[in-house]
């Protein structure tokens, strides 16, 4: 029974060690480049918006039209279904989750909302991010 105890006593050490690894900063980083994308897509900008998705031809994004692979084609369609200031409206995030898978890998749910002159649209997204680089990015995206 006491080699059980010390059994449990090291997993739950080795857990909470872990645990540590994955500090505060962590979720300081991604949860900034949230912000970020969010004031560079109320500028307009949305070169600058994408900068906070992994640049990469392997980069996926889910949406209405299904799935699409890579950096570029993603944004090619931003552009072409937001094509001016006007289309993109004032962009705001809600997380809801934010969880890590490991000390380089994280999930997250969250909502989204767009107001506009001429409509406002509202969904929901899920984000899967990896630290490559010491830089948190966006590596796969399910928004509806």
């Amino acid at each position: 029974m006491k080699k059980v105890v010390w059994i449990l006593a090291f997993v739950l050490l080795e857990f909470t060690v872990y645990a540590q690894q994955i500090n505060s900063n962590d979720e300081k980083e991604i949860l900034q480049v949230l912000e970020d994308q969010r004031i560079a897509w109320n500028k307009g900008d949305i070169t600058e918006y994408m900068k906070g998705y992994w640049n990469s031809d392997s980069l996926m994004f889910i949406g209405k039209n299904g799935i699409r692979y890579g950096w570029n084609e993603t944004l090619n369609a931003y552009k072409k279904g937001y094509p001016n200031k006007e289309a993109m409206g004032f962009l705001e995030f809600a997380v809801i989750k934010l969880e890590f898978f490991s000390s380089n890998s994280a999930f997250m749910i969250g909502k989204w909302k767009l107001t506009r002159t001429i409509d406002n649209i509202a969904g929901y997204f899920t984000l899967v991010w990896e630290k490559i680089k010491n830089q948190w990015i966006i590596v796969a995206d399910h928004s509806s």
